[in-house]
């Protein structure tokens, strides 16, 4: 039996929400789901288990403006996708801008999308 639960409140994005490592500028995946303190990546590779990233993606915020975020995250697990080449992975966010923090907590609540709670 899992122990795991959120404690925070997660967010589905409505679209494809691109996540590029700020290091390499390569398009590592998207957004699976989103929280102030990390996120589900539907990657395209396998990242390395217990690494550190910079990841860089965007957000619209409720007035239509997009954000721009750069985000320090350590790779928790990862685990195959149903479609080969493709892979789920879960990261924790260790730095995070106070402004990039503020505008990520705005999005998360907003209207729309699934939200999950565990």
């Amino acid at each position: 039996m899992s122990s795991e639960y959120r404690r925070k409140r997660r967010r589905n994005p409505d679209g494809m929400i691109e996540v590029h490592d700020v290091m390499t500028e390569v398009l590592v995946g998207r957004i699976g789901n989103l929280s102030e303190t990390g996120m589900l990546i539907h990657a395209d590779t396998a990242l390395v288990d217990d690494a550190l990233y910079q990841f860089r993606f965007a957000l619209h915020d409720p007035n239509g403006s997009k954000h721009t975020y750069e985000v320090g995250a350590h790779h928790l697990w990862s685990d195959a996708a149903g479609t080969p080449g493709q892979f789920w992975t879960g990261v924790r966010f260790i730095d995070v801008s106070p402004d990039d923090m503020q505008h990520l907590r705005v999005w998360v609540q907003q209207p729309g999308g699934d939200v999950e709670w565990r």
